[in-house]
């Protein structure tokens, strides 16, 4: 007697067969539940491939778990589809359903605040802890005036958007801008009318902001393997700052030197991503942009404008480390920042400003 389709059907149901049927089935499966029809059927051939679970089934695929139990390549074919269904479940889980899940999943809706509720809002909360985000944009834009308040805003208690921890912050070409913090530091009673003054007066910025100079690939290489990972794991810091990413790999790497440089962007973009991943610290990583050439009969437009010619540097093997790319711009006296992408958000900008308490989103210039 041979397997057929109908004996399968009464196995998944767990129908009884009959006569010849039960003795073919006993060499296949056992018609009940579909863990004892897995356990039966590895009760065996598990001995020799060390599964000890379901899960673990699904770990291979039908070669090699051909290969590993010695069964039939039906045998295993039906093995696996039966394991899938048990670990899938009967249940439809929507993203709705999920997005509501906020106790189950808290790590996908904490955001570390930008300080600012305008900004927070073209955001929806701030940064994610999960990820790298870039922020692109020409010289004199205001990329490292957010990145100092978010230094800032890392460590206020979590009720007001911070993760109460301090910041590590990487400079690659130019000095790091103390006077400039501390001005920030001394107006963000100002600047935070939303936190208790008592609470602001009882963090000390200034000890919490961890700074480290880096001239080339290797060397922001290694602060990047070694020197972050004993400050995120001591929870001493909980952002870390790139400024900026693309200095050191154009002066170390010319045209010719494509492949090498692809190579050591790969790297580092996985590095960071382990970091955020591994101790829920979000990676803000400062870029250039560079300015494509024009096409003929097209104008140049005023500095700073935002225009399809001007992109962010390092290319596509940078962007595809990114979670999210966020864009500034400057038409004096306005600036705008923008999302150029992320998967939780639509494109969209909003207008800020940069005055002495810090940055400001701009009510109501907030668009899609």
């Amino acid at each position: 007697m041979k397997w057929n389709s109908h004996m399968t059907s009464q196995i998944l149901h767990g129908d009884t067969l009959r006569g010849g049927e039960a003795g073919e089935c006993r060499r296949h499966f056992i018609p009940t539940s579909p863990v004892h029809m897995i356990s039966s059927c590895l009760r065996h051939p598990h001995q020799r491939a060390k599964l000890k679970s379901v899960k673990e089934v699904l770990h291979f695929s039908g070669p090699d778990l051909q290969r590993l139990t010695r069964l039939p390549s039906l045998d295993v074919q039906h093995l696996l589809r039966t394991a899938s269904s048990h670990l899938q479940g009967t249940c439809v889980c929507t993203a709705l359903h999920l997005h509501q899940q906020k106790q189950r999943f808290p790590a996908q809706h904490q955001r570390l605040s930008l300080g600012c509720p305008v900004l927070d809002g073209l955001l929806r909360g701030g940064l994610p802890l999960d990820g790298l985000t870039e922020l692109a944009g020409p010289s004199s834009s205001g990329k490292t005036q957010l990145a100092l308040q978010l230094c800032l805003t890392v460590q206020f208690p979590r009720q007001h958007g911070g993760l109460e921890a301090g910041a590590v912050y990487i400079c690659t070409e130019d000095v790091f801008p103390s006077v400039r913090l501390q001005q920030l530091m001394a107006q963000q009673r100002r600047l935070r009318t939303d936190v208790p003054g008592d609470v602001v007066e009882r963090i000390k910025f200034g000890n919490q902001i961890f700074i480290e100079h880096v001239a080339d690939v290797d060397t922001l290489l290694e602060c990047v393997r070694k020197k972050v990972p004993v400050l995120l794991s001591r929870g001493v810091a909980r952002l870390v700052v790139i400024d900026s990413v693309a200095a050191p790999f154009r002066c170390e790497f010319d045209g010719a030197a494509s492949v090498p440089r692809a190579r050591r962007l790969q790297a580092l973009g996985a590095a960071l991503r382990r970091l955020s991943c591994t101790f829920q610290s979000p990676v803000l990583c400062i870029n250039q942009v560079t300015e494509a050439t024009e096409e003929q009969g097209t104008a140049p437009g005023p500095q700073g404008v935002w225009d399809e010619r001007v992109s962010p540097a390092l290319g596509m093997t940078w962007s595809n480390q990114l979670l999210m790319r966020l864009m500034v711009s400057r038409r004096h006296p306005d600036r705008t920042l923008r999302v150029v992408f992320a998967p939780h958000l639509p494109p969209s900008s909003c207008s800020y400003t940069v005055n002495a308490e810090g940055v400001r989103g701009t009510p109501g210039t907030t668009s899609c």
